[in-house]
């Protein structure tokens, strides 16, 4: 779940710098309305351009804008960005056909391709032009084949002799009779490079973004966008689109509800829609183009939510959709029959066919990166908890679900966002998704405290026996702060956020060293111990390791642990494991403590007890509380405003 967070120092207090009584209204549509832009290459030189545009044969130069195709070639539009999401369209709009329209010049063949649930391909439009200058032409497909899955592209193509060139590529559909007005919010937090590409992306791109009225900055940060050199450039590049907020750090659920708040304290009617970001993505701008048209024109208000892939794999898209196993607390599951950390311009092992998300998905929740929320959502439900950041995004969606406003995710509007498995699950913000997956089960499952006491039992047992003290108490800390009850979340997660990372701080097995630089261990005394499979029996496994702790008996006096082997069976026949951070950027010494594995797990079962005894008075206790932990005059009090 992503969020933005304090890392160190404090916020500003509460100030607006730049924002103005904009009203936000509806407008009546200039012409059709575009749905995507074909594109050829990506907005920046890491991205493949075969994401965009793959050449099967011959030789083409593909530009951002435009393409140039060569003699006896073809390239086709068959690819992650290229697509038309047709499925997504004819089961949530009212919209019938779509028209692909380009400028051409020269010679050759542009024909509008098709997917069926399994992939197979077929042509539904095609033209052959010929002596063209900068002819416009238009190809129409209808969306009435597609409920399951599949999809639109434009493929071109040359014989010998033939050159073509493509630009200007918009696949539009009719407008509807108004157009929702959309904000975009940002909310960062000491990522101030990050968020200033980000706003010059999207100012580099403001001619072509006709859907968005306004973009939101809200900066928690003590490192500032506005003390950037490029901050003056891309103000007078938006202009009055421009809001930027100095606010208290209230993490990710804070920084993205104050677009929210603003665009709702500053509307004339409630079909507006507001756009989350996170400031630290690579971001493709005609996502806001893609996700902005589908809601215009969604029968009924649904929230939309971009894909992500990840930055440091580009071609990988993280899921296609996900939902949440509530009372397991099990966030990022994909949905049956959805690509999940799939090679985008690869194969599918199974079926050898490439990775293309053929089938239609309903998404449970859609993450933060991007995701769009209609301000009738809003009205029916209220604001987002003030959960600082972790299980917000999944919150809220379930929430929506439930008074009759499903996710969905749409494919092809994607950004690049930091790889998750990069990210050591023994981090201070563990506590946020453990406290918050509770209270998330608490308001939207059945609630079975037998099964989640067994789930956090699991889980102790594994830190314990892993010898992650930290993360043991981590666990202990966030059960006792749900059994305190809405209360914990009156000051927005301020309080919780320092008295974890003090907590934390007690524990060295927490804390990332040099694998040069391990205090009291030499480097060259840490070798690599390999794990063994994972065993057939775990449960004998796991009686065997608690007794072999218990009776202080170990395998191994010392060794490393690559990061992908530091399982539990494995971590426990250590008396100490230098185990890679997940970041591979560093290392963790776990050492056994007998005294501390003790304390911990009579902490743990003790708390744990209580849930099970108490959990179903606190979780009314939550529900009683929803109306006002998400209203506005609490979202108030929290800006200080």
């Amino acid at each position: 779940m992503p969020g933005k967070a304090a890392v160190t120092g404090e916020a500003p207090s509460a100030m607006v710098s730049t924002i103005d009584d904009t009203r936000f209204a509806e407008r009546t549509p200039q012409g059709r309305l575009t749905a995507q832009r074909g594109l050829y290459a990506g907005p920046a030189p890491i991205v493949s351009k075969d994401l965009y545009a793959e050449l099967e044969w011959g030789s083409a130069v593909r530009e951002r804008a435009g393409i140039s195709i060569e003699p006896a070639s073809k390239v086709s539009g068959n690819t992650y960005f290229g697509r038309f999401p047709a499925s997504y369209w004819q089961r949530w709009t009212d919209v019938t056909e779509v028209q692909v329209e380009a400028v051409v010049t020269g010679d050759g063949q542009l024909s509008v391709g098709a997917s069926d649930i399994e992939g197979d391909a077929r042509v539904v439009a095609a033209e052959i032009v010929a002596g063209a200058k900068q002819r416009k032409v238009t190809l129409t497909a209808k969306l009435d084949k597609f409920y399951d899955g599949g999809a639109l592209w434009l493929d071109i193509e040359t014989e010998g002799g033939q050159s073509l060139r493509v630009e200007n590529v918009r696949w539009t559909v009719d407008a509807p009779e108004k157009i929702r007005p959309t904000a975009v919010t940002i909310c960062t937090m000491n990522r101030a490079d990050d968020c200033l590409s980000n706003l010059q992306a999207l100012a580099a791109d403001v001619s072509s973004l006709e859907t968005l009225d306004a973009i939101y900055v809200a900066d928690q940060g003590t490192d500032l966008v506005e003390s950037r050199d490029g901050f003056e450039q891309v103000t007078k590049d938006l202009g009055d689109k421009l809001h930027y907020i100095k606010q208290p750090n209230l993490g990710g659920a804070g920084g993205f509800t104050r677009g929210l708040y603003e665009v709702a304290g500053h509307t004339e009617t409630e079909h507006a829609n507001v756009l989350f970001m996170d400031d630290d993505v690579l971001l493709e701008p005609d996502l806001v183009i893609r996700m902005t048209a589908f809601s215009n024109r969604t029968v009924n208000p649904v929230i939309v939510g971009g894909q992500m892939l990840n930055l440091l794999h580009p071609n990988q898209l993280h899921v296609g959709a996900e939902y949440a196993r509530l009372n397991t607390l099990e966030p990022g599951q994909p949905v049956p029959h959805s690509l999940s950390t799939a090679d985008l311009l690869g194969v599918d092992e199974d079926t050898l066919k490439p990775n293309r998300q053929e089938r239609r998905l309903d998404a449970g929740y859609n993450g933060w990166w991007s995701c769009l929320i209609p301000y009738e959502v809003v009205k029916a439900t209220g604001y987002p908890l003030p959960f600082f950041f972790q299980w917000d995004d999944a919150e809220y969606s379930y929430r929506a679900r439930g008074a009759g406003f499903p996710t969905v995710t749409l494919p092809g509007a994607g950004v690049w966002h930091a790889d998750f498995h990069w990210k050591d699950w023994d981090e201070w913000h563990r506590y946020f998704n453990l406290r918050n997956s509770i209270i998330t089960a608490a308001l939207h499952s059945p609630f079975n405290l037998n099964l989640l006491s067994r789930v956090l039992i699991a889980q102790l047992v594994r830190y314990l026996l892993g010898m992650q003290y930290g993360l043991s108490a981590t666990l202990i800390k966030a059960v006792e702060d749900f059994l305190e009850g809405p209360e914990v979340l009156r000051d927005g997660g301020v309080a919780a956020m320092k008295e974890i990372r003090r907590i934390r701080d007690e524990y060295p097995e927490t804390k990332r060293h040099k694998a040069t630089d391990v205090p009291g261990i030499a480097s060259n005394d840490i070798g690599i111990i390999n794990s063994a499979p994972r065993p057939s029996m775990q449960r004998l496994v796991l009686i065997k390791r608690i007794l072999d702790r218990v009776l202080g008996r170990s395998r191994h006096s010392l060794g490393a642990i690559p990061i992908d082997e530091a399982h539990w069976w494995h971590v426990a026949t250590f008396d100490t494991a230098v185990v890679t951070d997940a970041s591979q950027e560093g290392v963790r010494v776990r050492s056994y403590d007998r005294a501390k594995m003790f304390d911990l797990a009579r902490k743990g079962a003790k708390v744990i007890q209580r849930l099970r005894k108490e959990g179903a008075a606190v979780q009314e206790q939550y529900k009683r509380s929803m109306p006002e932990l998400t209203s506005r005059d609490n979202w108030k009090r929290l800006y200080k405003l």
